[in-house]
């Protein structure tokens, strides 16, 4: 039976406080991998909220039937804070109104999965970095760690730290995904780097690699939330737990070969605005464009003769996402791309956007 605890996050002034969701699945045996899931890490990112309501049910009826072999986390809403963060009736989710610092950035990146040194609830220090210990608490140990997101309009993806690649082609196969990108760096202590912090110090070729995941998975756009959906992206992660011996399951197919390659941070173009206005696309996610293809026009100067600027394709590629508002102001990203060779144009370390 599905054991529900709720963490409560102390509020930075007087009377508040959030509370946090947290259920688990205990394992009949011993010496599967265990796994922990959570989404909204980004609170108005739903797709990965609906997909884990749809699995937990799932998950239920293995532990119910002795056929849960691993032990299984799931945070189906990781930031109660972000998640009541609201301007004007729109949703905001991505940055704290505290430090205007997003909330997928900033983790503690430890040596080990000892978190015994991270704060706690009792520690003079703002609720949202007392809330990323708590997270990072919750997930530290488990040999799989899956970070469910999304972003604006977008093929489905993965991000993979390079030495998990290729040990988690069976991820992409079983969520179906269209492209891998794998970073090796950096990536400005999100959550995915902080749960993978600990095994730095592992060589590649290390056979721990094989039994461990840690991962960020972009389930589409934002607006990609549907009943059908949640259906597809709950039995893919279930193939997953399947495949990785936390489930036993002999009506589940193994995932197919994922036949794509995963592509390194430095080949993703950023392509942004040159000029602020109205945007009119001319490419979508998923389509592949040439050099110099035209992706994009921004109306700067509506009505006037000169008033369009066109935006080329640096290199050739896919669409991997674009962006969902049709407004832009100078130097906002529109597009990512993903080429055969590195940007010219993308050379900062880190994180692809803030």
């Amino acid at each position: 039976m599905v054991e529900k605890t709720v963490e409560v996050v102390r509020g930075d002034t007087p009377g508040t406080e959030w509370r946090l969701p947290v259920l688990r699945f205990r394992a009949t045996g011993g010496g599967a991998p265990s796994a922990y899931l959570q989404a909204a890490l980004h609170a108005n990112e739903l797709p990965g909220v609906v997909a884990l309501h749809r699995l937990v049910p799932m998950l239920a009826e293995a532990e119910r039937d002795g056929r849960l072999l691993g032990d299984v986390t799931v945070v189906p809403h990781a930031n109660p804070i972000a998640a009541g963060e609201h301007l004007f009736s729109e949703h905001m989710g991505r940055f704290s109104f505290h430090s205007r610092t997003n909330y997928n950035r900033d983790f503690p990146l430890l040596d080990t999965t000892d978190t015994s040194g991270l704060p706690g609830d009792d520690a003079p220090v703002a609720a949202e970095k007392r809330l990323k210990a708590r997270l990072l608490k919750l997930a530290l140990g488990a040999d799989l760690v899956l970070d469910l997101h999304c972003d604006d309009e977008s093929l489905n993806y993965i991000y993979v730290p390079a030495p998990f690649w290729p040990h988690m082609r069976d991820l992409a196969a079983s969520l179906g995904s269209e492209a891998v990108l794998a970073w090796r760096d950096s990536s400005d202590g999100a959550f995915e780097e902080a749960a993978y912090a600990p095994y730095r110090a592992l060589p590649d070729d290390d056979p721990d690699w094989r039994r461990l995941a840690v991962t960020t998975v972009e389930l589409r756009g934002r607006a990609d939330v549907s009943p059908e959906l949640a259906e597809a992206d709950a039995l893919g992660l279930y193939r997953f737990l399947v495949a990785r011996g936390t489930i036993r399951d002999e009506g589940v197919e193994p995932p197919a070969e994922w036949p794509g390659e995963a592509t390194p941070l430095d080949n993703v173009e950023m392509i942004r605005a040159p000029v602020g206005g109205a945007i009119l696309f001319h490419a979508r996610p998923g389509d592949r464009v040439e050099e110099g293809q035209l992706v994009a026009t921004v109306i700067a100067s509506p009505g006037e003769a000169e008033g369009e600027v066109a935006v080329t394709a640096p290199q050739a590629g896919l669409i991997l996402t674009r962006r969902s508002q049709r407004s832009t102001r100078v130097g906002e990203d529109l597009m990512k791309l993903l080429g055969s060779r590195p940007s010219a144009t993308v050379k900062k370390p880190g994180a692809l956007e803030s």
